[in-house]
């Protein structure tokens, strides 16, 4: 009985909640002053009433979004796993791919880059992708596109380890002060920096990410599920043996 009330007041709740609603019209002022006093008594006796609410309500909101990412994520899968202009680190051939939209000015993807390195060397099957996606200003445009362009001198990785590495605030100094420390021919880098592909490369993945829904970093595509911001090595580890089983099941 008490859930019924619960359900009953809640609903009413967000009836009354819009002025213009049929069943407001209803019902007479006086009526619907008692309503909202009830209501109102209620849910002051019972504030765990409306957190369950909320809850219920965001989990919703929470399937509803992952199940429009899987979606996504098979019509976007050669997208996401076979770009060429995306760099794959770990084992090319691997039977679980991790996809990683990140930000070289994140925090939170500086904090997972060690999980990430420890579980390319534990994990002989792991493949990584690497999906520059520089959200956080124009330094991290000046930072992805280096990145993409150190590829021309095959110094992606040193340059990627140095900046992921790199502590404190980041500028377009710094960001060519690790591209001179990581081997690169700054002169060079920057003329291919400029280059046209590099910038569409970038507005690849910003395509990509929109239609996924990711607006923040990291976020993580591993298997058929989406999931953002810093993630444990253990919490990876158990995103990639779901992978696996259900590549298995499959």
């Amino acid at each position: 009985m008490r859930k019924l009330a619960i359900a009953v007041l809640i609903t009413l709740a967000a009836a009354f909640a819009t002025p213009a609603t049929a069943a407001a019209q209803s019902f007479s002022p006086a009526q619907q002053q008692e309503i909202d006093r009830l209501i109102h008594d209620y849910l002051q006796q019972h504030p765990e009433a409306v957190m369950g609410a909320l809850k219920a309500s965001q989990q919703q909101a929470d399937n509803a979004r992952a199940a429009a990412a899987k979606k996504v994520i098979a019509a976007k899968r050669d997208e996401l796993l076979h770009d060429p202009n995306s760099v794959v680190a770990g084992n090319p051939n691997g039977d679980v791919t991790l996809v990683e939209f990140f930000d070289y000015r994140c925090p939170y993807c500086k904090a997972i880059e060690p999980s990430l390195e420890a579980l390319i060397k534990e994990d002989g099957k792991l493949r990584v992708v690497y999906k520059e996606f520089p959200i956080l200003g124009p330094t991290s445009v000046v930072a992805s596109r280096a990145a993409i362009a150190a590829r021309q001198q095959g110094k992606y990785t040193a340059f990627h380890d140095r900046m992921m590495a790199l502590k404190g605030n980041i500028d377009a100094d710094a960001v060519m002060k690790v591209a001179e420390a990581s081997g690169l021919d700054v002169t060079k880098l920057k003329h291919d920096m400029a280059a046209a592909s590099v910038g569409q490369i970038i507005q690849r993945n910003y395509t990509l990410a929109d239609a996924l829904g990711i607006d923040a970093t990291p976020a993580l595509v591993i298997g058929d599920q989406l999931t953002m911001g810093a993630v444990d090595i253990d919490g990876l580890r158990q995103l990639i043996a779901d992978a696996r089983k259900n590549k298995k099941g499959s």
